[in-house]
């Protein structure tokens, strides 16, 4: 459907309407539930509003929006049900933002405000805020509530169920080990109280080796307690028994068929399959929903209207399942979490091998979609959205089961072979539902089937190819019948008919039978190169794989001594249960009464409870508007017409905005350091996701459809998005750097060795859980303003607001309480937002809101930049690295932003640990048609480091050595040069030092060995291991940005307010901050608040970035305790040491004293010249060591890091529990950006195809290493670090360390390589996707399945 059609009529006569109106005149209008223990009675529900819109309209704000798209689980909540399929009650996990309110009628609706608060918290909310689960807190309720459902199902789940609990959960901060390790104290060993784990005599099934069944099912229960959990000291103890009861008067309660709406949107609720079918044949076009998983992002993103939406999720008759004879029974409407257990049941009921389908099934459910999506998903959902990636629908057809369809007149039954008619169309009738699933058991003997899957990620991801394969062997081994069924090859879930017709009759057992599917498969899957989707040839090899695997299992089934089994391409990479360990006893040297003490976050409890205030959690002002930016959909195209006539006709719409309504059309300019980005464009855009205009309505639904009726016409103009392109076209910015010391052309033409090599790696999207948000208060008075922003930038964003308003900075109050993470993507891109709500609330003077949805914020906010490295490198036969040339590009996209600073500290950072004593390196930022690419945890400094890492790796392969020892050769040292580059003295130079400490700690020698011995032995999975040295600068090089303010009062009751200038997004900095100001007056931390951050108590801010927050800000509090101190003195000396500080500030005042102080810090010494190479770049260097293990599967493309052991030595940490959670959380989001983080654009239309979690692959809790270890350097001094504590910034530094699994996965793939006798030079580009996996590997099926591109042939995405 065409996106600028807001309203389309029903393809429906009135007299089916009116027919409709007639079946439905009885139905009842009203819906009854539970909300937290309180009834709640609604006559007048708006039939377009989803579960979490209501509950955020009432004020239950701890739910939180965080994609729309049930994919990041900050909107979970539990729904509290009884379930009749198992005829129990069923505490279900669901996404608050797909559930439409009609689902939750005659439920109990549980929100993380209803479980505890901060006064009498729930243990779960506990157990996460003091073991330093939550950072910025947007992902956290819904976290507790993944963990809040689990208990309430099971009081007493295994470490297992813990650690698979959060696969519906995102979280961009924590790294995942912290939640995990707060999780699993309320998991028991095993789940039998008499189990020896649990301190019981011994279980049943343990005393009798397993075999004696379970004493549960006798009579005999003398010996059963209690299962004892541990509740770790300090924490509340987990009882079940004091949990919110399911309400009594729910279990009578009567389900009515409902009906309820407007003129816009009706629902209808059925509760028998008679009023179903009876509304179904008067009105076809019905919409049937189920889990509405697909149907609300079909209306959110696709802007589908459905004028009459059936809820099907209450009829019990299609929930019922039943075991027959030779097949199992579903209904339709089973939700997917009960199919997991009805699967269970069966393979009890029907034994292994009659089982097989159901396994099958079990297994595809695994890792299908997160909890919370498997607890209202069916399978009649996904037979009927037909999707070619479905992972169920292979199973179903490869099984030969009949699906069961029923009108109102008549019942027929449907082979699933001939269900799928072409692109999301199948055989069921218009009037039809399906009612439920035959799935025949497997033959006792000769049948075998299996299931496969391959994505991006392992949990909570869809398919990029999935297959269900089954065959039936006769005694003679020769092959009776076959299906071979696959999902993502075609528009369709499609058999492989050839390789299917060759397999008939054949002997199986035979490896002539093995090639000749092989040969059929790449007939069935001739994919182009250009092919829908892309990567043709990892999508054909994954065809091919799979059936590689699944033979060889049937092979090894079948004991064949005839035939030679390849044993190793059996199964899949298992991950164990992770765990990890910190040092604590780290700081203990330099511990002080606060500073050095490991202490929560500040804010974490209220996170962890839902009453942390972030911006859109605001409450709604009146006369407020909400605001809906309406974006370009092209690359590069001239505006020839724009025209908001059609919206402003729609109802609830009071305006539109656009650059006309900025004070001056100077004022419509923004952008540092360069000023060449416009809030709205102006007859041109140049990218596609550029503001255009806003609409502002009194609904964000009414503004969101409004926006899509904006009528635009464009001129299509040549569009640039790779570096490769911009190149070729000489599109750069103007901006040129170099370092250069030393002469390099003397050392190439000295050296035994020139080696060149190019280094390239992709951006990576910020995904912040708290999209960028802005709330604008006009005041009444002189053109103020008051902004509320999601904003790391408060003194910019005042700044910018103030032009666009045409009034000085000082009308303009900018304030932000928190944000829900940041890591440079809200340092200036918050501020587009900013600046146009605020002119949206200036021309109105009404005040606006704006949340931006996940697609729009990542249309629209830039990313990491992508780098394009060439290198040359000189060296000796000894490994001593003599000189270094590099041309370095980044993709700066099409404003400038900060892209300059980006591509000055890859340069600065391009020797990483090395010292080599000729460099010569050049940095230039592309143009292109892309989003305006900008700051993120780095800067820069990961992309220098990656091309370092790329050289080091290459050249030790040329020469034949360990790249390990390469790296020991060439580091820094006091041996033999401690001067950078950029001709800087290294001190307090500790890497050497920690490189050998994490040898030792984790074994590294051994483990080297044991690689080497395991990949000899095993032909399709290696493992490979990396490690990796870090030095990070710190310091803006912005000389200007390098100072900050404070102001501290402290008040009559002895209790101080602390304010500065940085900005809390997570990295706890206002943790330290009041640590270091109870520290330096002497009182406990309850004693001092930080309100918020905001310009009108701290004037002319720099951004909080690059990790010197903690140093400036520090410093500004501690310079303004130092003057109030130094004023109190007479006081503390007249009353004594005992005196408390309420005492002393009660004296001061009737003193007149002041009490309170402004505090300022500037950074010394520093002040770098481009050009010259003179002067200090950076104050310090934050440094670190990394090691890590990883496996790959080469069949496949997974992979697994086994194990990872990071050193960080961040000086004298002020608050080790921030820092350690600092560089788990960065650990993990570099491992994203160097493996599943891949960004995707549309060649046909230059829009950003990753929009959303669907698509971009964040790292989930069980992609995390499987051991984390880390620890932070102790037993050393700090002579020359003059911090404050002499502490170290730490938030961006451990980000490079994740390359380690990067770099690991390559040495793996060198194994790979060598396997099949490919000995070239293995370049691998950065991110190493299962797919670069696959492709990197050199084996005879990737070869046989390779697809090249025909002549003028372009590939679908553009990896920029």
């Amino acid at each position: 459907m065409a996106p600028g059609l807001v309203s389309p009529q029903p393809a429906v006569s009135n007299e089916a309407v009116r027919s409709l109106e007639d079946v439905t005149a009885s139905y009842d209008d009203t819906l009854r539930f539970y909300l937290n223990g309180t009834k709640v009675v609604l006559d007048t529900a708006d039939p377009e509003v989803t579960l979490l819109e209501y509950l955020r309209g009432i004020g239950l704000t701890g739910t939180k929006l965080g994609c729309a798209e049930g994919g990041c689980g900050a909107c979970t909540v539990v729904v509290s049900q009884y379930n009749p399929t198992t005829k129990k009650i069923y505490h279900a996990s669901v996404n608050a933002c797909l559930a439409p309110l009609v689902s939750v009628d005659g439920k109990h609706v549980i929100t993380v405000e209803g479980i505890g608060n901060v006064k009498r918290p729930h243990p779960t909310q506990e157990r996460i805020a003091k073991g330093n689960g939550s950072q910025c807190g947007f992902c956290t309720p819904g976290i507790v509530m993944s963990l809040y459902a689990l208990l309430r199902n099971n009081e007493s789940p295994s470490e297992h169920e813990v650690e698979e609990a959060f696969d519906g959960n995102l979280c961009r901060c924590t790294g995942y080990r912290p939640i995990l390790d707060a999780a699993q104290s309320f998991s028991v060993k095993t789940g039998c109280g008499k189990a020896t784990a649990n301190g019981g005599g011994g279980c049943c099934m343990e005393k009798s080796g397993g075999g004696g069944g379970c004493c549960k099912s006798g009579g005999d229960d003398g010996d059963a307690q209690p299962i004892k959990r541990f509740t770790p000291p300090g924490f509340i103890e987990y009882k079940p028994d004091t949990e919110l009861i399911f309400p009594p008067q729910l279990r009578k309660h009567e389900y009515k068929a409902l009906a309820f709406g407007n003129k816009r949107k009706k629902w209808y609720r059925p509760v028998t399959v008679q009023q179903l079918l009876e509304i179904k044949s008067v009105y076809p076009s019905a919409k049937i929903i189920g889990g509405s998983t697909e149907t609300q992002i079909e209306v959110k993103f696709k802007a589908q209207n459905y004028s009459a939406s059936v809820f099907v999720g209450d009829i019990a008759e299609l929930r019922q399942f039943s075991f027959q004879d030779d097949y199992l029974e579903i209904g339709g409407n089973v939700v997917l979490t009960d199919l997991e257990d009805i699967c269970r049941k069966a393979l009890e009921h029907y034994g292994e091998a009659k089982g097989q389908p159901f396994a099958a099934i079990l297994k595809q459910i695994r890792y299908f979609a997160g909890r919370q999506i498997r607890n209202v998903g069916t399978p009649a959902g996904n037979l009927a959205t037909a999707s070619p990636i479905s992972d169920l629908n292979p199973v179903f057809v490869a099984s030969n089961a009949t699906l069961v369809a029923k009108t109102l007149n008549e019942t027929t039954e449907i082979p699933m072979s001939t269900f799928f008619k072409g692109y999301r169309s199948t055989a069921l009738p218009p009037n039809g539902i399906i009612a439920s699933l035959k799935i025949p058991v497997a033959k006792e003997k000769g049948e075998f089937m299996r299931a496969y899957k391959q994505a991006k990620r392992k949990d909570d991801d869809i398919a990029i190819v999935n297959a269900a394969l089954r065959l039936s062997l006769g005694d003679d081994e020769v092959v009776q019948s076959v299906d071979l069924v696959y999902g993502g090859m075609a528009p369709t879930t499609i058999p492989a008919k050839k390789a299917m017709d060759f397999l008939q009759g054949k002997k199986f057992t035979d490896l002539q039978t093995l090639e000749g599917v092989m040969g059929a498969l790449e007939e069935d899957f001739d994919l182009r190169f250009g092919v829908p989707g892309g990567m043709a040839t990892y999508r054909k090899t994954l065809a091919l794989g799979f059936f590689y695997k699944f033979y060889h299992e049937v092979l090894a089934e079948l004991h064949a001594e005839a035939t030679e089994v390849d044993t190793q391409a059996v199964g899949e990479i298992e991950r164990d249960i992770s765990s990890g360990e910190k040092d604590h006893k780290a700081a203990e040297a330099y511990e002080q009464k606060i500073l050095g003490t490991e202490q929560p976050h500040v804010a974490a409890m209220k996170q962890c409870t839902g009453e942390a205030q972030y911006t859109d959690d605001i409450p709604v002002q009146k006369n407020e508007l909400y605001g809906c930016l309406v974006l370009s959909t092209r690359a590069h195209a001239k505006l020839v017409n724009v025209d908001p006539e059609p919206a402003l006709d729609l109802p609830g719409v009071a305006a539109w905005v656009d650059h006309t309504d900025v004070a001056t059309p100077e004022a419509n300019w923004w952008g540092a350091p360069a000023c060449d980005e416009t809030f709205f464009a102006i007859n041109e855009v140049f990218t596609a996701g550029q503001p255009i205009g806003m609409i502002l309505a009194d609904t964000a639904k009414h503004a969101e459809q409004a926006a899509r009726a904006v009528r635009i016409e464009y001129e299509d103009l040549p569009a640039i998005f790779t570096i490769e392109e911009a190149i070729e076209k000489e599109s750069f910015f103007n901006h040129f750097r170099h370092i250069k010391k030393g002469d390099t052309e003397k050392a190439f033409a000295e050296a035994d060795h020139v080696f060149t090599g190019v280094a390239r790696m992709g951006g990576q999207e910020h995904f912040y859980l708290e999209t960028n948000a802005c709330v604008a208060v006009p005041k009444p008075e002189d053109g103020e303003m008051e902004i509320f922003s999601s904003t790391q930038n408060p003194a910019e964003t005042q700044a910018y607001v103030a032009k666009v308003c045409g009034v000085e900075a000082n009308k303009i109050v900018t304030r932000v309480k928190r944000m829900g993470g940041g890591f440079g993507g809200k340092e200036t891109r918050s501020v587009q937002l900013a600046g146009i709500v605020a002119c949206a609330a200036n021309k109105t003077r009404r005040p606006v809101r704006c949340m931006l949805n996940r697609d729009e914020d990542i249309l629209t906010s830039g990313q990491r930049h992508p780098f394009l490295g060439r290198w040359k490198v000189a060296v000796n036969k000894d490994g001593k690295i003599k000189a270094l040339d590099a041309d370095v590009f980044c993709n700066g996209g099409w404003s400038q932003d900060l892209s300059g600073a980006v591509v000055e500290r890859s340069l600065s950072h391009i020797d990483n640990c090395y010292s080599i004593p000729n460099i010569h390196v050049r940095g230039r930022v592309a143009k292109t048609n892309t989003v305006s690419n900008t700051a993120f945890r780095g800067f820069g400094g990961p992309q220098g480091m990656f091309i370092a890492e790329s050289y080091m790796e290459e050249v030790a392969d040329q020469l034949q050595i360990p790249v390990e020892k390469l790296r020991e050769i060439n580091l820094y040292s006091p041996e033999t040069n401690m001067v950078t580059h950029f001709n800087q003295e290294l001190k307090d130079w500790y890497v050497p030092l920690m490189y050998k400490q994490v040898q030792e700690s984790m074994d590294y020698a051994n483990r080297r060995t044991a690689i080497e011995e395991y990949n000899k032995t095993h032909k399709w999975n290696k493992r490979g291991l990396a490690i990796i040295p870090t030095k990070f600068g710190i310091s803006f090089t912005a000389l200007f940005l390098n100072q900050a303010g404070a102001l501290v009062h402290i008040y009559h009751d002895g209790s101080i307010l602390v304010a500065h200038g940085g900005t809390e997004m997570g990295q706890g900095l206002h943790t330290k901050m009041t640590m270091v100001a109870a520290e330096a007056l002497g009182v406990p931390l309850s004693s001092v608040f930080i309100s918020e951050t905001a310009t009108n108590t701290v004037a002319n801010s720099s951004s909080t970035a690059a990790s010197a927050s903690s140093d400036l800000n520090g410093y500004a509090i501690f310079n303004a305790c130092q003057q109030l101190n130094e004023r109190l003195a007479p006081i503390r000396a007249k009353l004594g040491p005992d005196a408390t500080m309420k005492q002393i500030a009660h004296t001061a005042y009737f003193d007149r004293i002041n009490l309170s102080a402004q505090g300022f810090y500037k950074t010394p010494d520093i002040g770098y010249v481009w050009g010259e190479n003179t002067g200090q770049m950076f104050f310090y260097f934050t440094q670190g060591v990394a090691a890590a293990e990883v496996e790959i599967d080469t069949l496949t493309g997974d992979w697994t890091c086994r194990r990872a052991d990071i050193k960080m030595d961040v000086g004298r940490s002020i608050n080790p529990a921030i820092d350690y959670g600092q560089i788990e959380g960065a650990f993990v989001q570099g491992q994203g950006l160097f493996t599943t983080e891949e960004s995707l654009w549309m060649r046909s239309t230059g829009g950003i195809f990753t929009k959303g979690p669907g698509a971009y692959k964040i790292p989930g809790f069980r992609d995390i290493p499987q051991v984390f270890n880390v620890s932070l350097l102790k037993d050393v001094t700090w002579e020359n670090l003059r911090t404050i504590q002499r502490s170290r910034g730490i938030g961006e530094p451990p980000l490079f360390m994740g390359s380690a699994v990067f770099f690991a996965i390559r040495d793996a793939l060198k194994a790979a390589r060598a396997q099949f006798g490919e000995t070239t030079l293995l370049s691998l580009q950065s991110p190493a996707t299962p797919e670069r996996i696959r492709i990197s590997c050199a084996d005879p099926i990737l070869k046989r399945a390779w697809v090249e591109p025909k002549e003028g042939e372009k590939s679908f995405f553009v990896s920029i």
